[in-house]
């Protein structure tokens, strides 16, 4: 009975012993280990990529997109949709999982793609004006057709054919923080006009804030919403 007692005891100090010794390691030691390399090798990625402003407020991160629309006429109506903000370079549209009624900048409350085929409510396997309501057909011809409209001004025509596929379709998240140059080219005009600055200088802002492709070769050029309209503002002001 003695021996038995005596082999429990060893046995629970010896597994409260190793308890203790990984709870340092695992528990302590590696995480203060792990956060100091991210914060002294990766310090901005590891505080979550922010982005701030001339005042030094932080405005977002540039690894979320987020929206840039006016506000509500009635914000207690869920149906009334949101119209953008015309001062600012509008992101890819967001069409996903639901409406977020806690922080209204995002239009998702789940990141997710809208899981339609491509040839969603297509006739004879083209997009056109006949396109079911709802289907992603009708959605992209209605995105197009607003793309058209809201970046055509007195001196400049936006052509069907000029209109990129990320100003009318929503990333596999929805929450691309990117647009593409050429997006970002065809809202110059408009983002000028708006803001009341010369051509030269939006187109500037554009080139100045346009990321080439990873290693040269990975991906696609891009230009994040984020960055491109925190330096708009700060030009405004200036």
């Amino acid at each position: 009975m003695n021996n038995s007692l005596g082999n429990t005891a060893r046995l629970l100090g010896a597994g409260l012993r190793a308890l203790l010794v990984l709870t340092v390691i695992c528990g302590v030691i590696y995480p203060l280990a792990v956060t100091g390399i991210a914060q002294a090798a990766f310090g901005h990625k590891a505080n979550g990529s922010e982005i701030k402003d001339r005042s030094g407020q932080v405005v977002g991160s540039s690894l979320i997109g987020q929206t840039y629309t006016l506000p509500k006429q009635d914000p207690n109506d869920a149906e009334e949709a949101a119209k953008p903000d015309l001062k600012w370079f509008q992101p890819r549209p967001s069409n996903g999982l639901g409406s977020n009624s806690v922080n209204t900048r995002y239009s998702l409350i789940l990141s997710g793609a809208t899981n339609r085929s491509a040839d969603n409510g297509a006739v004879n396997g083209k997009c056109t004006d006949q396109a079911e309501e709802g289907t992603l057909c009708a959605q992209v011809i209605a995105a197009k057709d607003a793309v058209i409209a809201d970046n055509t001004t007195a001196s400049y025509t936006v052509k069907p054919q000029d209109v990129p596929a990320d100003a009318v379709t929503s990333s596999g998240s929805g929450l691309d923080p990117d647009i593409s140059p050429e997006y970002a080219k065809l809202q110059i005009h408009r983002v000028a006009e708006h803001n009341k600055l010369d051509v030269k200088q939006i187109e500037k802002l554009v080139a100045d804030h346009t990321t080439g492709r990873t290693l040269g070769f990975m991906g696609e050029p891009r230009v994040n919403v984020l960055e491109l309209n925190t330096a708009l503002k700060a030009l405004a002001k200036s």
